[in-house]
């Protein structure tokens, strides 16, 4: 029993690489674009947002915006092609 205590740091790194394949990296909104309201320059203005680009370990990838709403971080992969 004690010698497979020794293996339990192995968790750590499956556990990881199992929230990457499920979910993707972690990335962070760089810049977004959304439809003009007149105030472009008022952070409390009511805007809908066209689409996201996010910075991460994959790169900046640009994605439509939710809903109309761009989270500050999303899980995203790598797109193929």
């Amino acid at each position: 029993m004690k010698i497979a205590a020794l293996f339990t740091w192995l968790l750590i790194p499956l556990g990881l690489w199992l929230a990457v394949t499920l979910w993707g990296t972690p990335h962070l909104v760089w810049s977004y674009r959304f439809y003009d309201n007149g105030d472009p320059h008022n952070p409390r203005a009511p805007r809908h947002y066209i689409n996201c680009t996010y910075l991460g370990w994959a790169g900046a990838i640009t994605v439509p915006a939710d809903r109309g709403h761009c989270p500050w971080i999303r899980f995203l992969d790598r797109e193929p092609g």
